[in-house]
């Protein structure tokens, strides 16, 4: 019996479901329920009527989904898939930011720990970080964290000032605007798509940018026949299968190393997904008050993404 019908028998045994991020490879995102970026993770985990639900992403998306899902078990194949954006953004020191704002409204990306959303008025991923900006009344000062580069992107975009933390993506950084360039210059026919969470002097020669739900939206429907991507590669497996006749190339990194790859996403395999199926763990356990006050964020980021209203908080009054 192959490893991946093993997997499907744990799944029906323990009646789970497997979610898998676009940054996966190719084999974890064909044996998933549901491949997708961050807020449709956190949107068919919370819609799931499974018992289990095993996360090959990284720790936060389990976290996110734990928190949405308190009643259900959720699995993390690797404990060690960590953020950069995460490590950038400890808590007592994100804490120490918010009471130095107490008056302003923070904004942070769901690219961090639990811990973090729980001092957070609202979430936001990249496909809804600019509804959710506009949804903040204009009086109102902005905190956005933790990736400074999404911040820089929707500052412009929206015209307004956002006060920035000084996080980023570890592997969005990599790529090179020179390189791009050279490579553009190369193939003046073909279509430049990158990540918000690049650098500014990337983006500068995107033609699309965007989430990689709208990056992949882009590859699907874009009659092009060339397409120089800026973001993590194990996009390009879906892009493979929407656009066979496409002709894909990664946005290059600085230096010589082939390094513009989520080491954390990689840690998860096959094997490690079929251990945690079989033995229900590791499973997220996320402390009660820190898991409440996560929710709210995040369920006011569902609730404005949908269209609805909902009512801003007067100032911080988080922990000491």
């Amino acid at each position: 019996m192959s490893i991946e019908q093993r997997i499907l028998d744990l799944k029906k045994k323990h009646s789970a479901v497997i979610l898998a991020h676009y940054y996966e490879d190719g084999e974890i995102q064909d044996i998933a329920d549901f491949v997708g970026d961050s807020l449709a993770l956190a949107q068919f985990g919370k819609a799931s009527d499974a018992k289990v639900i095993l996360m090959a992403g990284v720790v936060f998306m389990g976290e996110t989904a734990k928190i949405l899902s308190p009643e259900k078990t959720v699995l993390v194949p690797d404990l060690k898939a960590g953020c950069s954006l995460v490590d950038h953004s400890p808590y007592e020191q994100y804490l120490e930011w918010r009471h130095k704002h107490p008056d302003a409204i923070c904004v942070s990306y769901v690219n961090s720990s639990a811990k973090v959303k729980s001092i957070t008025d609202i979430t936001c991923t990249s496909s809804n970080a600019e509804k959710i900006l506009a949804a903040i009344p204009e009086d109102r000062p902005v905190l956005f964290g933790p990736d400074r580069n999404l911040g820089s992107y929707l500052a412009k975009k929206s015209s307004r000032d956002l006060i920035l933390w000084p996080g980023a993506c570890e592997v969005h950084v990599l790529f090179s605007a020179r390189k791009l360039f050279e490579l553009k210059t190369e193939h003046p026919d073909a279509i430049v798509l990158a990540h918000p969470e690049c650098l500014d002097e990337v983006l500068q020669y995107a033609d699309v940018i965007g989430s990689t739900s709208k990056i992949l939206n882009e590859v699907k429907t874009n009659p092009a026949k060339k397409f120089i991507v800026a973001t993590e590669d194990g996009i390009f497996h879906q892009m493979r299968k929407e656009r066979p006749d496409a002709e894909l190339f990664q946005a290059p990194a600085e230096g010589s190393c082939a390094c513009n790859q989520c080491p954390y996403m990689k840690l998860n395999t096959l094997e490690k997904i079929e251990q945690a199926l079989e033995s229900l763990a590791p499973a997220l356990d996320i402390e009660d008050g820190v898991a409440e006050s996560a929710q709210l964020p995040l369920e006011r980021m569902l609730k404005v993404t949908n269209g609805e209203s909902i009512d801003w908080p007067a100032s911080f009054s988080g922990p000491n």
